[in-house]
């Protein structure tokens, strides 16, 4: 979605926060746009690797979250766009006063919004109220609350964070699933020691082909103007991990999940970019919202790719501009991310489900979000991540860029 400058009237940079394959993504996304912009992180090599990357041309210091203010304050530009790509950063700038919302305009929802959104305790009760389909959550706080849940029959109960980003940074992991109750109050213990909130949820069964995606862009007069579906086919970890390969699908073939996705935005009067998970219920056929992020997320860049420009969209509509809807996009397109693929195919491998053709016909002419011909030095930094990880006995992955996928 190619922009040009207003004659007479340059357009406001915009200023990217997180990093990662999101900001990465971002970059690139922007790059292609013509949309001018600076990126604040100036360390990852995700991020600084790449060909688009353009750091700000002062020197100050790098913000912190809980300091935004104080450093927008001080930054030397007249009027730019934020651009959060992270949860951390998505509550900073919805903090913002509204006199530096004014000079720092972004297409976000409010603060109370986001919460009830982040806080998984919240969003539970927001869907029960709207009798939206999702997994049976409860809250829990002490072991005598897990137990008199356990008892009134949960199915594959785990424990699901109410602070997903606060709760990677501490325990390295998604969630916390145990076979017995011992077990599984055992690790509440550590959660609520952490001074950690969490919620039970029951484990929705099924392959990783039963995850959809929705991502897409709500404009700031409560009009969806873009829905972009993908289905996951292999993900890493197996249980609570992230997306390695999967197609985008027609809307068409999403629509009860579309329908409650966009019920439940108009509900709260969500503004900007979200992207929701969802698994089919084997049980009853029925399409379960598990979360929504208020964020571009790691395959951004493939939606632009498909036809799904959600960062344009942003930029436009924190500028009060016409945001176009899209109509369609490609479908039967395939995205892997081949770093963490390996290990899937790998398990795959081993447990006869997977042979070597159908791993190598799922990679090819398949999108990838870190590779490009004419940006390749990111996926060099991807590499390296990749031998650290084995060599300390998994895939890392970055605080500032936990990601749903």
């Amino acid at each position: 979605m190619k922009r040009s400058a207003r004659a007479g009237h340059p357009d406001p940079p915009a200023l990217v926060f997180g990093n990662g394959i999101t900001a990465l993504g971002v970059q690139r996304i922007l790059a292609a746009d013509d949309i001018p912009f600076f990126t604040v992180e100036r360390r990852d090599p995700f991020v600084v690797r790449s060909r688009h990357h353009h750091p700000l041309p002062v020197d100050i210091v790098d913000p912190e979250p809980e300091d935004l203010e104080d450093w927008l304050q001080a930054l030397p530009l007249k009027r730019a766009i934020l651009l959060p790509c992270a949860d951390i950063w998505v509550t900073a700038v919805a903090d913002l006063g509204p006199e530096l919302r004014s000079r720092f305009p972004a297409s976000i929802s409010s603060p109370d919004v986001i919460e009830t959104l982040v806080d998984k305790a919240r969003f539970a009760a927001t869907l029960d109220r709207l009798e939206i389909p999702h997994p049976r959550s409860e809250d829990v706080d002490t072991r005598r609350d897990l137990e008199a849940i356990l008892d009134g029959g949960f199915e594959g109960a785990f424990l699901k964070p109410r602070d997903s980003a606060r709760f990677f940074r501490r325990f390295r992991c998604k969630a916390f699933r145990a076979d017995t109750t011992d077990e599984l109050a055992s690790r509440l213990a550590q959660v609520t020691d952490a001074g950690l909130g969490v919620i039970v949820q029951e484990y929705i069964p099924g392959p990783p082909s039963n995850h959809y995606f929705i991502d897409g862009f709500r404009d700031a007069g409560g009009t969806v103007r873009a829905l972009f579906a993908r289905q996951r086919l292999r993900m890493y970890p197996p249980s609570f991990g992230n997306s390695t390969l999967m197609r985008s699908v027609a809307i068409d073939e999403v629509a009860g999940a579309a329908e409650s996705l966009q019920r439940l935005l108009a509900a709260l009067g969500y503004r900007g970019v979200f992207s929701a998970e969802f698994k089919l219920d084997p049980r009853d056929q029925r399409f379960k919202l598990l979360e929504v992020n208020t964020r571009p997320w790691w395959y951004v860049e493939f939606a632009a790719r498909c036809g799904v420009d959600v960062c344009a969209m942003a930029y436009r509509d924190a500028l009060g501009e016409a945001v176009p809807t899209v109509e369609s996009y490609r479908t039967g397109v395939a995205c892997v991310y081949p770093y963490m693929d390996l290990s899937a195919c790998q398990s795959l491998r081993r447990s006869g489900e997977l042979s070597l053709a159908e791993w190598a016909r799922s990679w090819a002419g398949a999108r990838q979000p870190v590779f490009r011909w004419d940006d390749p030095w990111p996926a060099t930094a991807a590499v390296a991540e990749l031998i650290g990880g084995k060599l300390s006995g998994g895939f890392r992955r970055r605080d500032g860029d936990r990601d749903q996928s």
